[in-house]
């Protein structure tokens, strides 16, 4: 669902400023007070804002939300990504995908090809793929992680490094307006990192609530992407940001625009 207008000048707002009040937006927007608490509570149920008393700031930099909150948040956003994506990888290629909703969605969306050969340390997309008899699929090997069953450590950096293949499939948790790529785990983030390095092209999925997100762990750069999927726009300093880097941006269901 789109953030109504207000609703995302209130975004904008926070991530210059960090927090927001409840009063000082009333009096901007000329609206109620519980109108901007509705606001306020829609963007935090969407896990765009934190909420704090009095007012509004950015969401936790050390704590992802929870795997099931995230399987449902923006998901009709993470299919679109998933379909414009899995239309750009060709048969009988090999892949990385790496942990995430996002890049689960996008095994879903790439079960109708042939003959691929997939490596991923997400036991989620392994029972996905795996049900096209035509793929083969290795699990890096490594310590599961309960909560998502993500693989991760450094069995799973050896298994990895063991491949070159032709696309890395990555999501990621925020994208800083910088250029910067961030994540919560370290331990995933160095698997992430991995995939990348032993990609020949690599293709980030990312809905547009990662853009300007806070996390704490430094995964890379832009730069190091060739195609980002998503489903929105980037904002405009994003976007000189990604066309310096020679990015490529795919908005879903839209008109490609290339950023190089």
């Amino acid at each position: 669902m789109t953030p109504h207008p207000r609703q995302t000048q209130i975004l904008e707002l926070v991530r210059r400023r960090g927090f927001v009040s409840i009063e000082d937006l009333a009096g901007r927007f000329r609206v109620t007070p519980q109108t901007i608490r509705r606001d306020i509570n829609e963007l935090c149920r969407r896990a765009l804002l934190r909420r704090y008393h009095g007012g509004a700031g950015l969401p936790s930099s050390v704590e992802n939300l929870a795997y099931t909150t995230r399987q449902v948040l923006c998901l009709d956003e993470k299919r679109r990504i998933a379909r414009a994506l899995a239309a750009r990888i060709p048969d009988r290629a090999s892949l990385f995908i790496n942990i995430g909703t996002t890049t689960e969605e996008v095994a879903r969306a790439l079960m109708e090809h042939d003959g691929l050969r997939v490596i991923t340390n997400n036991l989620n997309v392994a029972y996905i793929i795996s049900a096209n008899q035509g793929f083969e699929v290795i699990v890096a090997g490594g310590a599961v992680r309960a909560r998502d069953r993500g693989i991760i450590g450094a069995a799973t950096l050896d298994a990895i490094r063991q491949f070159k293949v032709d696309y890395g499939i990555v999501g990621i948790s925020a994208i800083d307006a910088d250029g910067t790529l961030l994540d919560f785990d370290y331990r995933e983030v160095r698997v992430a990192q991995a995939i990348i390095e032993n990609s020949r092209c690599v293709y980030m999925a990312a809905d547009h609530t990662k853009f300007g997100r806070s996390a704490m762990v430094r995964l890379g750069r832009m730069a190091q992407v060739d195609s980002l999927f998503t489903d929105r726009d980037p904002p405009p300093a994003m976007r000189e940001m990604l066309a310096a880097a020679e990015v490529r941006v795919v908005v879903a269901d839209e008109a490609e625009v290339a950023a190089a």
